[in-house]
């Protein structure tokens, strides 16, 4: 398994004014980078690759869809408008490097139309999300839609339901990621959640209760460890965590307090994973 940090903590649009802090996440002992994909073009994030391949640091990214881009949206325009946010994304994520797009762009993140989701809904999701799956196949990018939690997001929240959104796409650069932050809130059990939707599995986020230093709040971590290891993943385990260091990004997503420092979120993230790993690696197979 890989470890790899998001860069969210300290912006929502890296730049070479970041590449201290990058060198730094390397220096550190992590094997990559989660960048946001929010604004730029083709030659920006050519550069930024160009500089990430030279440190030797992967690349994982995170998509998102505005509330105009909602591809499960019943106007025909604004599911196109998702699928060219898609397309583009894929396109600046192959420029950069990426292997892996994340993130809830199944639909618009805290658009809520105050209703249970409809099956109409997920469907239209399911078609275009599966002629980005054919579009990502062309870049080498898989694309993992994310389930987060009830008060981000009403279509997808959690591991059951996620898979049956991937088997329904049933295309091989589609496939599934998991959030340790929006299992604690949505799943009985990080375990078994882990376990449901082991078979498409693709991306891993380590993230706190909080958002916060992992390992430091009520995540099950050893749970979340042991089934890791029992379900044979081997992808990225890429740690997110949110500041206010961006008053309007952190507004949009509700986060109106640090809850760790930057160094320890970082530092303790990648001991936590660290130990959890290499503690499972001496235990037999199951």
């Amino acid at each position: 398994m890989k470890i790899g940090m998001n860069m969210l903590l300290w912006t929502n649009h890296v730049t070479s004014e970041h590449f201290p802090v990058i060198e730094t996440l390397k220096n550190t002992g992590f094997d990559g980078i989660e960048l946001f994909l929010g604004e730029g073009n083709i030659s920006h994030y050519a550069k930024l690759g160009k500089h990430f391949d030279a440190i030797e640091m992967g690349v994982t990214a995170v998509a998102s869809l505005a509330p105009e881009e909602n591809i499960a949206s019943p106007d025909p325009k604004f599911r196109a408008a998702g699928l060219d946010k898609l397309k583009w994304s894929i396109d600046v994520a192959e420029a950069a490097n990426a292997e892996i797009i994340c993130g809830p762009f199944h639909s618009t993140f805290a658009y809520f139309t105050r209703q249970p989701p409809t099956a109409d809904e997920r469907q239209r999701s399911v078609e275009q999300l599966r002629k980005a799956a054919e579009y990502a196949a062309d870049a080498n990018i898989v694309l993992t839609p994310e389930a987060v939690n009830r008060f981000e997001c009403y279509l997808y929240n959690t591991m059951a339901d996620l898979k049956t959104l991937v088997e329904a796409v049933d295309h091989p650069n589609l496939g599934a990621m998991f959030d340790t932050h929006h299992a604690h809130i949505e799943e009985k059990s990080q375990s078994e959640a882990l376990k449901t939707i082991a078979p498409v599995l693709k991306h891993v986020h380590i993230s706190e209760n909080d958002r916060g230093t992992p390992g430091s709040g009520q995540i099950h971590w050893d749970s979340v460890f042991d089934t890791l290891k029992e379900i044979e993943y081997d992808g990225w385990l890429t740690i997110e965590a949110f500041s206010t260091i961006i008053p309007e990004f952190a507004n949009a997503i509700n986060v109106w307090r640090d809850y760790s420092p930057a160094e320890e979120i970082y530092t303790e993230g990648l001991r936590l994973i660290q130990k959890g790993l290499e503690a499972r690696s001496r235990m037999p197979k199951r």
